[in-house]
């Protein structure tokens, strides 16, 4: 059921339009002792619904980037502060921090995974590390390449 209310505006401001116009979708429910009350529909879901979900790595990969910059802004002091306010160990957050080191084609890669639709994700955080604790880009590349050949192409 449409219903469309008029505000009638003219005295309180006359640069002001004459009259607003709102246009929504309304039901009426049963409440106490039989009084009906005016409820707003449920909102329509977003018109592209893109199924499956983010890989985990690419929320973590995202995580580390947000964290960098709470860091840099002054919003937290240190990685103590930040495992405080996720309720995980200083460890953990190291563990996430520690992407940042990649050289940033990899870390690129990892944002721009594509959705996972069925199944685990093909490649996760604890593949990653032995990656991260190479300091050298050119090597990080090359175990990135046959790391992600290897856990891509096997089913």
């Amino acid at each position: 059921m449409m219903k469309r209310t008029e505000i009638e505006n003219s005295e309180v401001n006359e640069s002001a339009p004459a009259s607003l116009t709102d246009v929504c979708k309304i039901s009426f429910k049963t409440g106490t002792r039989g009084r009906k009350r005016i409820c707003e529909a449920a909102p329509e879901p977003p018109p592209s619904f893109i199924p499956g979900s983010l890989p985990r790595v690419t929320r973590l990969m995202a995580l580390a980037i947000k964290f960098d910059a709470m860091l840099s802004r002054g919003e937290v002091r240190d990685f103590a502060d930040l495992a405080r306010l996720g309720y995980v160990s200083r460890a953990r957050i190291t563990q996430i921090m520690n992407l940042l080191t990649l050289a940033p084609d990899i870390q690129e890669a990892l944002l721009s995974f594509p959705r996972t639709t069925t199944g685990q994700d093909p490649i996760r955080e604890h593949n990653l590390r032995p990656i991260v604790g190479v300091p050298f880009w050119n090597r990080q590349r090359k175990m990135w390449k046959a790391m992600k050949n290897n856990r891509l192409s096997s089913p």
